[in-house]
């Protein structure tokens, strides 16, 4: 039995490939970027994908965008947190398969990394673009998987505005210098905790209650190798406890364990035919 099973919710078809949640998937020669608010995110929300890429040959790669300075459950921990939760997202994810070159850490502050997003802030400051552009351009990444952005943490949204807005400019004549630019192919959604935005949903004409537009089924091996990498934020365990707990609600009745995603377009081009069609 294959280890993963694809859902497209529009078509209802079911299928054993990557191709489904990234079009054109290429296997070995795919460098997949997550970019996740806090460095337990990406796991929590978006482990099935990672693996799956992983187990398929190809490169994932990490975005972490805030430091976890917040991070801590007594007063003791707050002057070592920080380092705390580094070395155990090092851990976490070299568990998981993904090594610490890999892994490009932001290192903006918790509970503001809005302020952060784009390339100037002043004339002191800049922002998160010339480091997240040189990462996606040099390790030619051709897939991103964004967080929820839809009545979550201030973090998460911000994390979507970085990873939204980088995917096409990556492959964009500017700031040549920088690195050479490389496209991205697709760009996909995660969720951590909150439901998802039910725009595509919409425009689609599903049922406002399917807002995932690609589900991942995957086998209990799968969730076994997430539940391994989430032990290794063992300073987190208070503050996640409930987010593993509700993990259970992901079960299939015949034992595998479900991922929701929205594939989408960071950069639609403007439809101006059904206007047109105003003036015949």
């Amino acid at each position: 039995m294959n280890r993963y099973t694809y859902l497209d919710t529009n078509t209802n078809k079911k299928t054993d490939t990557l191709n489904s949640l990234f079009p054109g998937w290429k296997g070995s020669d795919e460098r997949v970027m997550v970019y996740s608010p806090h460095d337990d995110d990406a796991i929590l929300g978006a482990g099935y994908a990672m693996r799956a890429a992983i187990d398929d040959g190809a490169e994932v790669f990490l975005t972490i965008v805030c430091n976890g300075h917040c991070g801590y459950s007594t007063p003791e921990e707050k002057d070592t947190i920080v380092e705390t939760r580094k070395a155990e997202t090092y851990e976490c994810y070299k568990r998981f398969g993904i090594p610490e070159d890999h892994i490009l850490r932001l290192e903006f502050p918790d509970f503001s990394a809005i302020q952060y997003v784009g390339l100037q802030l002043d004339p002191e400051r800049q922002g998160h673009f010339l480091k997240t552009m040189k990462m996606l351009r040099d390790n030619k990444i051709t897939r991103i998987l964004v967080p929820n952005h839809y009545h979550e943490h201030i973090d998460h949204w911000a994390a979507y505005m970085i990873a939204a807005y980088d995917a096409p400019q990556a492959g964009d004549a500017h700031t040549v210098d920088l690195a050479v630019p490389y496209p991205v192919e697709s760009v996909a959604q995660y969720s951590v905790w909150a439901e998802l935005d039910p725009e595509d949903a919409i425009l689609s004409g599903r049922d406002k209650d399917i807002r995932a537009n690609m589900v991942i089924a995957a086998d209990q091996s799968v969730e076994d190798r997430v539940i391994d990498g989430i032990k290794a934020f063992p300073s987190q365990e208070q503050i996640i406890d409930d987010l593993v707990a509700q993990r259970a609600a992901r079960k299939l009745d015949d034992g595998r364990f479900i991922e929701c995603y929205v594939k989408f377009d960071p950069r639609p081009k403007f439809n101006f035919e059904p206007y047109k069609k105003l003036f015949k």
